[in-house]
């Protein structure tokens, strides 16, 4: 089964989308899944309350910094090219998924859902595999 389709599961036995797409990342990025559950649990639903960037978008750039991060607390010296995973993971998210606010994909206040869950999670996975971790090779 692939890792879309390992997060998508993950949702339907009641993970929020952030949670799920974290956590099929958990061997990448060397984090257990408990800990990536817990810290992801706040950013479901658009930070859970619909008005803030997708979770499981915000699970992807979380990853890129765990993926990408020197972790050089003396001397910080990676978060360019963080910040440039993030451009990347939010601007082709927005373009495949037509909006970054969960809100907006869900169609609160207009009736047209832009992106079901399941959907945005799976994007989530795969530009996480697509961009983030391309950028081992």
């Amino acid at each position: 089964m692939s890792k879309a389709e390992q997060a998508v599961a993950l949702q339907s036995s009641g993970y929020n989308c952030a949670q799920a797409v974290a956590c099929v990342f958990d061997e990448e990025v060397g984090v257990p899944k408990e800990i990536l559950f817990r810290a992801t649990e706040g950013f479901g639903s658009g930070a859970g309350t619909m008005e803030g960037i997708c979770g499981a978008l915000s699970a992807s750039l979380m990853i890129a910094g765990l993926k990408n991060s020197s972790a050089s607390l003396d001397k910080p010296n990676s978060k360019t090219s963080t910040m440039k995973l993030s451009r990347q993971l939010m601007t082709e998210f927005k373009h495949d998924v037509g909006a970054l606010i969960c809100r907006e994909i869900k169609g609160a206040g207009t009736g047209k859902v832009l992106c079901a869950c399941p959907d945005c999670v799976r994007n989530g996975v795969r530009l996480t595999e697509k961009i983030v971790l391309r950028s081992e090779a």
